[in-house]
């Protein structure tokens, strides 16, 4: 035997995740895959037809078998009257054969669009749920180990749709078939023998690997943290080079390995004794009817084709029983494949839209922050009260140090996470109230870490505005400065910027991000702290083109260096999740408070040494 594959927005709970869900009947997965199948449900019915048709013609084999031995008991001076049975047995014997394997083929033909059709319905399910899913839950995934899930998922709709249709049921419709054969022909001992064969193997299949399933889905649980933990190491290649800790990440892999290995092994020694006892069953219940049917040839009561279509439906009975076992095991483990893909899929959208949410009307681009408090966990509130103005057109620049809820205000505006207290709109519109995709068009973000796709320079800009012509990528990239640099290189727009962008330094990443902004246009632009990863004379030459990009747009610049938001029509230092000053550049000086600590504190540290 072969071996078997084995939201809330006011407020969110406990502003944390869902709670766990009960453990999923099979039957409810199986209820939960049906809508996607059923959307093909005449090509179903064909197939099943052929499935039928292919199992008549099956079981009709040995039945024909059996008179062609027969027929060849030929009597002294009979042979020339009974040549031609023969002949005619042999062209109906290879047509039934001709027949199974044509309707075998064309079942799987019928069928391989409800298939397919199904895993690729519910694969980009889940794709579109986890991008619509919280930034919350991307910040806690683990993303080697879910995409380990969503693999065996997949594959687990194509095992658990052709092996519990296509497998279970021809199954069962040919043992019914042969034994009414067997029933009819012979006396009850046949089906009795074969029956009490079927329940203790059904039995021993079922409890064995009732018992044996925790085995397997530990292995799966230490493959998904094996993964977890590769992948975890390549996305930060650079880092393990910093600290030179290639033999530490290898032997913190190599532990997953072992201990995959372990329950890999404990997996298999279970299965081969679930196998061997398979075969036991399979071997006592063929020498008792093959006892019964010799005996009868010997008594006189059955002719010797009746032996040979006994032995012939033992066979055929042989293969599905045997296969059985391989079923069962692949549809509990494609189950357990499948259930996971379905959590993935019912993760609870923190930030979900309204019913019969509009889009956000942006012909006013004011944004307003009302009495604002948000909270990533209850502990810990991050923003306490705030309430600020963006006017159309203008730019408003939000200071403070590491920690005091800069970013957040970008989040909360973006609807990565909705606000607990307080209202965020644009124009009049509270943004919980219209559409997510709507408000994320009429903002534009040049963030601090510019993280790029493993593509063309060409296809990052691009990223803005999906659509949009070199023409149009080209202008984007000369009002970003970067245009020259990239003309410059040998593959041109055609350059490959290699995973995460690693092979652009910060500051040409940091241009396609601004090139990326100008190209999408969008009235509403934020720079969450863009200059703060490169030195000071990148800023410098970067200034000039966030500036470009901020032209009569409304525009929130979040900063740590204060020298970036000078020209800023006002200024909120933020501290502690509260606004402790605002004003403009100069009215912040004269006030000599935090802003202007802050600000004769970075001079300082600018200034060159003695």
């Amino acid at each position: 035997m072969r071996r078997s594959g084995e939201a809330l927005s006011n407020p969110p709970p406990a502003l944390g995740h869902a709670p766990d869900r009960k453990d999923r009947s099979d039957l409810a997965t199986l209820r939960r895959l049906f809508p996607y199948l059923w959307r093909y449900k005449w090509r179903v019915m064909a197939a099943l037809a052929f499935m039928i048709g292919a199992k008549v013609a099956n079981v009709g084999v040995p039945v024909l078998l059996k008179d062609l031995v027969d027929a060849m008991s030929i009597k002294p001076g009979s042979a020339a009257a009974l040549l031609v049975v023969p002949v005619g047995l042999l062209v109906a014997y290879g047509l039934l054969r001709l027949s199974t394997a044509v309707f075998n083929e064309l079942r799987e033909l019928v069928f391989a669009k409800a298939t397919e059709g199904a895993a690729r319905s519910i694969s980009l399910e889940v794709f579109q749920h986890l991008h619509a899913l919280s930034l919350r839950f991307h910040l806690e995934r683990q993303t080697g180990g879910m995409t380990r899930d969503i693999e065996r998922g997949t594959r687990g709709v194509h095992s658990l749709i052709s092996m519990s249709l296509y497998s279970i049921v021809p199954t069962i419709i040919e043992l019914t078939l042969v034994l009414t054969v067997l029933g009819v022909k012979f006396d009850s001992g046949f089906v009795w023998i074969t029956l009490a064969a079927l329940v203790l193997y059904i039995g021993f299949t079922v409890t064995v690997t009732e018992w044996r399933t925790q085995f397997r889905k530990r292995m799966n649980e230490l493959d998904s943290v094996a993964q977890s933990h590769a992948v975890d190491s390549l996305l930060n290649y650079e880092t393990v080079k910093y600290f030179n800790n290639e033999g530490f990440e290898a032997t913190r892999y190599d532990a997953s390995l072992e201990k995959y290995r372990r329950a890999a092994v404990k997996s298999q020694t279970t299965l081969s004794l679930l196998n061997a006892g398979q075969q036991c069953l399979i071997a006592i219940s063929l020498v008792a009817m093959l006892y019964r049917a010799t005996t009868g040839v010997v008594e006189g009561r059955m002719t010797l084709g009746d032996l040979v279509m006994v032995n012939a439906f033992m066979i055929q009975l042989y293969i599905p029983l045997n296969f059985l076992g391989v079923i069962y095991r692949e549809i509990k483990q494609s189950l357990t494949d499948l259930d996971k893909m379905f959590v993935l899929l019912e993760k609870d959208r923190e930030v979900r839209d309204v019913p019969g949410a509009m889009a956000l009307d942006t012909s006013d681009s004011t944004v307003r922050f009302e009495d604002v408090s948000f909270a990533y966990e209850a502990a810990r509130p991050i923003l306490k009260h705030v309430s600020f103005e963006i006017p159309a057109g203008k730019t408003v620049a939000v200071v403070g140090p590491s920690g005091s809820g800069k970013s957040t205000l970008a989040r909360l505006l973006y609807r990565f996470y909705d606000v607990q207290q307080g209202h965020i709109r644009i124009g009049s519109q509270d943004i919980r109230e219209v559409t997510q995709a709507s408000v994320r068009q009429a903002i534009g973000i040049v963030p601090q870490d510019t993280v790029l796709f493993n593509d063309t320079v060409e296809y990052n800009i691009a990223y803005g505005r999906p659509g949009a012509s070199r023409e149009e990528v080209e202008s984007a990239a000369r009002a970003a400065r970067i245009h020259d640099f990239i003309a410059g290189t040998p593959k041109g727009y055609e350059t490959p910027v290699g995973e995460r962008g690693l092979k652009l330094s910060g500051g040409e990443k940091q241009r396609v991000a601004i090139a990326r902004t100008l190209l999408k246009n969008p009235p509403i632009v934020i720079f969450d702290e863009a200059t703060s990863a490169l030195d000071s004379a990148n800023e410098r030459a970067i200034q000039s083109e966030l500036k470009s990009a901020a032209q009569n747009k409304t525009t929130l610049v979040i900063a740590h260096r204060l020298s970036t938001v000078v020209d800023a029509h006002e200024i909120l230092v933020l501290e502690a999740g509260v606004i402790i000053e605002r004003g403009t550049h100069a009215d912040l000086l004269a006030r000599n408070g935090r802003y202007a600590q802050m600000w004769m504190l970075q001079r300082v540290e600018a200034a060159p040494a003695l």
